[in-house]
């Protein structure tokens, strides 16, 4: 029986490739729960079991045993128990709230349609009020490095149970920093989506517009994985969106289409005192100076006052409405801090309220001029690692020191992306967030694969190199990909129409060996114009950029006639939309094949060839 900690998805795919079966794979994994463990408040039992097995076995034979079909077949994970599945009670951490949900969270359903198996409920700080991990009934979560120091929260026990290798990924809820605070606390990539590119139907809401289902994972890869299985929209839930035929172009750089070059870090980051965080971050930031990225400093005085909307302004109350009905008769069964945290909604007014919707409109209005021309952001995860005993001293300044870098995400309608960063000098992991414009999560994604690979940390808690990441740049909105031949290859007069539609470069190839390339007359710039042919044709050199598709109109209005668009064979077989020309613009044109390329062609006609 092979033993399954620390398993990545893929090497639980690989697994059942090889023949290894669900029931066993998983019964056994069930089999090894400690039962004392606080990052648990419940899992899967023997007749939940049977039954999630049987299930999976229907929908491997509703897609005839192809595999393929079901991207995370047989593969166990975790959800915070705020999040509904049937079979398990739904407690928020506080058990007079508990009740049985009669069917599963979207998320959960989406999960299972493609073939994950969820065998347990996490633990949380309750009703999801925290970032340290220590306000349950059920137990505080110890780090999965060091069990003095928090867990950081409220996806306490989701991300303790990914970090020690139990499953290889889990789902967490994210208001002000829960899927991420985690995170970086136990080495571990913590993705924060989009809002409502995840629906949050069948989630117990802490405040609700703002809430997020998040992802706990080992790599990036798997947390894209388990992202590409969840999105979606959902018509049942009012906060859940479509994304945009495109993001707009006018806008600050960081809710623009387009990878990420420029970045912003805090010019004057706050730690709280603790020298070991401090000393972390700046071996970390001299790390992402080396990457192909600009990194510059900013005042993030707009961002700090946003965020402290969220605890010290009105927003609490949409923490009261979640509750008001328990908490009226049950307030007694409540954590005492959560408790006290929630009462404050009784100290805003309605007028209080929409003065600080107004303020939260401004400060993001603010925060888009800052960021004009910036990608992204790159915050410390966490700014400090307090020790479990520290927190219940002072539970409130704690857990808001925790918060400094998260809070203000969500309001600003920011997707961010989690990611180890090494460790302390006293053996705490330290993490990083990435953070940009809503939908440009792959961005996220891209840039952190780009990360880890070149600073690379074991595998969450359990002794395991990390894999290569390997999710490359794919923009959130719907796409197209053009091959250009021509005058609009990189450095070439006309990339220009390229870059200004914020255009991806993908690769450089060649076409299919049925290509001849001419150097058409009269054109000026001067063009070729590629032509498909049967017999005695040629690799041609060739660029394939990616554009939002609502931009490709407009690129293709500015194509002079002979020229159009059409479709291109590259040399792989695919065919993709390219540079074709009209057979009435060959006539005196020369043929410039033997260069194998326009611009190895170009360079030998300036130097009189």
């Amino acid at each position: 029986m092979p033993a399954t900690r620390g398993w990545t998805i893929k090497d639980w795919q690989n697994a059942y490739k090889e023949g290894a079966e669900p029931e066993s794979l998983i019964g056994a994994l069930l089999d090894r729960l400690d039962t004392s463990d606080t990052a648990w408040i419940s899992w899967l039992n023997n007749d939940g079991f049977v039954l999630a097995m049987a299930e999976l076995a229907d929908r491997l034979e509703m897609v005839d045993g192809d595999l393929s079909q079901l991207p995370l077949y047989g593969v166990p994970f975790a959800a915070k128990d705020n999040i509904d599945a049937r079979g398990f009670q739904t407690t928020a951490a506080c058990p007079a709230f508990a009740y049985s949900p009669d069917e599963d969270a979207a998320v959960i359903q989406k999960l299972k349609a493609a073939g994950a198996v969820l065998i347990g409920k996490t633990n949380l700080d309750q009703f999801a009020t925290g970032l340290v991990g220590t306000r349950s009934p059920y137990g505080a979560v110890p780090n999965a490095f060091n069990r003095e120091v928090v867990s950081g929260g409220s996806s306490s026990g989701s991300a303790s149970v990914v970090a020690r290798g139990l499953v290889p990924f889990s789902l967490g809820t994210d208001t002000a920093g829960s899927g991420r605070v985690p995170a970086g606390l136990n080495n571990l990539v913590g993705l924060k989506p989009t809002k409502g590119l995840f629906s949050i139907k069948g989630v117990v809401p802490a405040c609700r517009s703002i809430d997020c289902v998040s992802i706990f994972a080992l790599t990036v890869n798997d947390a894209s994985v388990v992202s590409g299985a969840m999105a979606g929209f959902e018509p049942a839930d009012a906060f859940s969106r479509i994304a945009p035929g495109a993001l707009p172009m006018d806008a600050a750089a960081i809710r623009r289409p387009g990878p990420i070059h420029r970045i912003a870090i805090p010019e004057h980051p706050q730690f709280f005192g603790d020298q070991q965080a401090e000393a972390a971050w700046n071996t970390a930031i001299s790390q992402w100076r080396q990457q192909d990225v600009e990194i510059v400093a900013l005042d993030f005085g707009p961002m700090m006052e946003l965020a402290a909307l969220l605890y010290e302004g009105p927003w609490v109350a949409e923490r009261h409405a979640a509750v008001e009905s328990f908490m009226a008769e049950h307030e007694a069964d409540m954590n005492e801090v959560v408790a006290g945290i929630i009462r404050n909604a009784g100290k805003f007014s309605a007028t209080d309220t929409f003065n600080a919707i107004y303020r939260k409109e401004e400060l993001i209005r603010e925060i888009d001029g800052l960021l004009w021309n910036i990608d992204a952001l790159l915050v410390p995860t966490a700014p400090t690692a307090p020790t479990i005993e520290a927190v219940n001293a002072d539970p409130v300044t704690l857990n808001s020191q925790l918060g400094t870098y998260t809070n203000f995400v969500n309001f600003a309608d920011f997707s961010a992306l989690a990611v180890p960063a090494g460790f302390r000098d006293d053996g705490v992991p330290f993490g990083v967030t990435l953070i940009s414009g809503a939908w440009k999560d792959k961005e996220l994604q891209t840039l952190a694969s780009q990360w880890l690979n070149a600073h690379p940390t074991a595998l969450g808690a359990v002794d395991k190199p990390r894999p290569k990441e390997v999710v490359t740049h794919q923009q959130a909105v719907p796409t197209i990909q053009v091959a250009v031949v021509g005058a609009h290859l990189s450095g070439m007069p006309l990339n220009t129409q390229l870059v200004e539609r914020h255009a991806t470069l993908l690769e450089q190839t060649t076409t299919s060996p049925y290509y001849r390339l001419y150097a058409l007359p009269n054109t000026t710039p001067p063009k070729p114009g590629l032509k498909r042919v049967e017999t005695e044709g040629a690799e041609i050199i060739v660029e394939v950029w990616e554009m939002a598709a609502s931009e490709f109109g407009s690129f293709v209005d500015l194509i002079p006639a002979p020229l159009g668009i059409g479709n291109v064979e590259l040399a792989d077989g695919r065919w993709v939309n390219g540079f074709v020309c009209e057979e009435y613009g060959f006539e005196g044109a020369r043929d410039v094949t033997e260069f194998g390329g326009w611009r190895a062609f170009v360079k030998a006609a300036s130097e009189g060839g």
